[in-house]
């Protein structure tokens, strides 16, 4: 007997969380409310959601890129 197995097209909440935190998710954005053209609130977010050898991944990536860049610069 052959398990059940999902339609491509629908995506397990697990297998879904699995590739965000193996690949990173990041969320930027914002939101301002406003009344008569005058500013009361502003809300500005930014969330980075991964795992954490996704993360050493990443800033080890970005340690690399930083000393090119400084490297060329000299």
């Amino acid at each position: 007997m052959q398990p059940n197995l999902f339609d491509r097209n629908q995506l397990a909440l697990s297998e879904l969380l699995d590739r965000a935190l193996h690949k990173g998710v990041v969320l930027w954005g914002d939101a301002t409310i406003s009344v008569a053209g005058v500013d009361l609130i502003y809300v500005g977010l930014k969330v980075l959601l991964a795992s954490v050898d996704t993360a050493e991944r990443l800033r080890q990536d970005a340690g690399v890129t930083a000393q090119a860049g400084q490297g060329a610069a000299e």
